[in-house]
This record gives structure tokens, sequence and C-alpha cells, in this order.
């Protein structure tokens, strides 16, 4: 099943909830937050499921619809703070590895890529994030900065990962080769992360393990870059990702966690003002995103 949380611009309902969740049933939306307000007025009532995957099912039973054309995505997440991983890729390690060789740091991330802890860092707060076909942002003080498509855990309150959704992190890797201190500024600032189209439940995917992630860069109606990569290629267990997010930390409302780039650009490759990166992931879709 795919969730999706979104609006519906000149539509009112009674409940009172702006931001609704739904499921997406051929080209209309099963309505979940008017069938139960309480369970799926927010992603947080999702994440705080110990069974998302049944209730929905049960909800869905004589719920509403909506067709497609009448409402607007948004990205699926509400209070949920966004972590992300570093080095969970032999290609991403390698270019991370030879970029921060010009500061002495060539070394940490081979370090961390072998390492048993792995590396994560916070990433986002809701505010900071954006959805499908909303702008992400470079910082107006970085010189090269690059998009790193990612496949994102939806982990609930228990630590359990229970979804998936796109994600694109937008990183001034200028600054982090200048100095891996630099990485906070570099990552998080407003408009440099955004999740979606949609949140695919665990129980309705194939093996996460199969998936593919593609990325597509357009400037000008012109393709500048294209990659792929499968998630096959990861080093770590989405399990061990978690189990680390989770030591000395909760999330009562549940957490989005991207398991790190699949698929890195030239070392040359810098993102302009309005580059189209388009994020493929089947089955959940394609993340949309214009660099504003």
């Amino acid at each position: 099943m795919k969730i999706i949380r979104f609006t519906t611009p000149g539509l009112q309902f009674q409940d009172g909830y702006p931001f609704r969740l739904g499921v997406l049933d051929g080209e209309r939306v099963v309505d979940l937050t008017t069938k139960d307000p309480n369970t799926f007025g927010s992603v947080s009532g999702l994440l705080r499921l110990d069974d998302p995957a049944a209730a929905v099912a049960d909800a869905m039973q004589n719920a509403p619809a909506l067709p497609l054309r009448q409402i607007q995505w948004e990205a699926p997440l509400d209070v949920q703070e966004v972590w992300e991983a570093e080095a969970t890729y032999p290609e991403t390690c390698a270019a991370r590895t030879k970029g921060a060789a010009k500061c002495g740091g060539g070394g940490y991330y081979e370090k961390v890529f072998n390492a048993p802890r792995p590396a994560l860092f916070f990433k986002a707060t809701p505010e900071r994030a954006v959805g499908p076909d909303q702008y992400v942002r470079v910082r107006v003080d970085s010189k090269r900065s690059v998009p790193e498509p990612s496949l994102v855990l939806a982990i609930n309150y228990a630590g359990a990962v229970v979804g998936y959704t796109i994600g694109n992190a937008v990183s001034a890797r200028d600054l982090v080769d200048e100095n891996p201190l630099y990485r906070p500024q570099a990552s998080i600032y407003r408009g440099a992360c955004a999740l979606g189209p949609c949140l695919l439940l665990k129980d309705a995917a194939t093996d996460p393990r199969t998936l593919e992630i593609e990325m597509r860069i357009e400037r000008d109606q012109a393709r500048v870059f294209q990659g792929k990569a499968s998630v096959a290629q990861m080093k770590r267990s989405f399990e061990e990702l978690a189990d680390y997010l989770f030591r000395e930390n909760d999330f009562v409302a549940g957490v989005f966690l991207l398991t790190g780039a699949a698929v890195v650009p030239p070392a040359d490759f810098a993102l302009c003002h309005g580059d189209i990166i388009e994020t493929e992931i089947q089955p959940l879709g394609v993340l949309k995103n214009v660099v504003e």
C-alpha cells in the first residue's frame, strides 16, 4: 500500500485536518483521515502504530475516496526528524574519500565504511524538508552543491522499519571537502532535503534490497546527468542503521532515515538554479524537485 500525505485546495473537511493521509488507488485516493482522524490525522499517528499495514487495511473498508486531480501532494512527514547515513555505498565512499583527501581527511570515509558503527547525522527538521514538485535549494555560499538520492526508511516509535520513501539530500560538497567539520553547515539548511512522493508500507514491498535508485538531472531542457545504483550494493542492513539511530535516542512520533547517497555525480558537477532533479525508485515512483 502506498500512503500519501496531501492537501485539498478548495475543499474543506468538517474534521478540521488540512493535511490528510490517504492510500493511492489508481486515479483516486482513499481518504484515511475521514475514516479515522484519531489514527490517520497525521503521519505521527501512523508511526505510533505497531502494525500500520493492518490498521490501514482495516480503515480502507468503506472509506471515502477523492480523485487525484483534487489533491496536492505533500512531503510524507509532519513532526518527524530526518537523519542521514554516510558512506554506506562503495562508490560513494570512494568519491568522498577522494574529495576529502584535499584537506587531509581522505581516510575518514574508508574508516567509517569498514567500521562496526555507521556514520549517522541529523539532516532536517520538518520545516526544512520539502515534498514532491517543491523547491530544493543550494547554499548561497556554496560553489558546488550536489543532490544525493537515497532510499529512506520510515521507522516507527519502537525502532521498527515500517515503510520506505524516496529522498533527495542536497549537500554543499565544496564545504565538506574544505573541512569535514563543516558537514553540518553543508547539509543542514532550509530546502536541503526532499521526501516523497509516497510512503510504501513494508508489508506491501518486495525485498527492498532488490530496488534500484535512478537519478536524472535536466538543465535548459537537456539531460546533464543520469546515474543508477542498486540498493543491494549498500553495505549495511536497514535494521543495523535503525538500531544505531535509536541507541540513546527516542523518537516517539517516528523518524525518517536516509540510507546514504547511492548515486554520485562527477567531481566537477554542480547544481544550478532551475535544474530539475528526478529521483526514481520503483514501485515507489518518482520524486521530482526543482532547484530554486
